[in-house]
């Protein structure tokens, strides 16, 4: 199946400092490709794959779940770890959940973390009757686009195939019993107003993970999708001087060109 026109993978080769960055559930790299761009711009080396599933047809994605979108993500870190001296990862909704389980399992390969209103729990009225109801209704509404800024779009699912639902829930109780693991320097942004992830996943992610070094900002003008609303600036800068700050040197070997 052809991948959707924005929705590509994207790498950048820059310099000894490199970036992971994990999209979320039902959405595609062009999320973060805003986020990416800067990056790269900076002279870091940037990878930005594209989840199973994603990106192409809502059905596609019924038939992949955690596993696959987990092993994903823990092929790229480690293929940036054989090319960078120093490596983050950083994530938005389901991705930051991806990004934090790397930090977990992989603990000093991994220096620092970013997530964007991380998802911790699949919530709804519907999320207990799940592991019945995927098998009698393939989809329900989607969830993309949850954007402040006027004309924004988001290119994601407009269905949530609800296998994967199933599956992403599996994922979130797992991670959420090893975030206190998760040792690294944390910076993590949030949307007071998010229409997706409530406020208390963020605080939860916050009170289990083991690390001392933790910044919260909070992004008053957007929503869930924050990568590509009123903020998405606020996150570029922070999240650069966050790698700046514990990378002192990063993107100083790099080149500036996006590609």
């Amino acid at each position: 199946m052809a991948v959707l026109p924005g929705a590509e993978p994207f790498r950048h080769e820059g310099g000894e400092v490199g970036v992971l960055l994990c999209h979320g559930f039902t959405g595609s790299p062009q999320s973060l490709r805003p986020w990416a761009d800067r990056l790269a711009a900076q002279g870091l080396t940037v990878s930005l794959p594209l989840l199973p599933g994603h990106g192409t047809r809502w059905e596609d994605m019924n038939l992949t779940g955690w596993p696959d979108w987990y092993a994903e993500v823990d092929r790229e870190l480690r293929a940036l770890g054989e090319r960078c001296s120093r490596v983050f990862v950083a994530g938005l909704s389901m991705g930051g959940a991806l990004a934090l389980r790397l930090a977990a399992r992989h603990g000093d390969a991994v220096a620092g973390v970013v997530v964007v209103n991380p998802a911790n729990k699949v919530h709804g009225a519907a999320a207990h009757a799940l592991p019945v109801i995927r098998h009698l209704v393939p989809s329900t509404k989607g969830i993309a686009s949850d954007i402040a800024l006027p004309d924004a779009t988001e290119l994601g699912y407009d269905r949530v195939p609800l296998h994967a639902a199933y599956s992403l829930r599996v994922f979130l109780r797992m991670v959420d019993g090893e975030l206190p693991q998760v040792t690294q320097p944390l910076l993590l942004l949030r949307s007071p107003q998010d229409h997706v992830v409530p406020p208390a996943d963020a605080a939860r992610v916050l009170a289990r993970v083991s690390s001392t070094d933790v910044t919260e900002i909070l992004l008053e003008q957007s929503y869930h999708v924050a990568t590509l609303d009123h903020d998405a600036d606020r996150i570029f800068t922070e999240s650069l001087a966050f790698i700046g700050r514990l990378a002192p040197h990063a993107g100083k070997e790099g080149t500036a060109t996006v590609g």
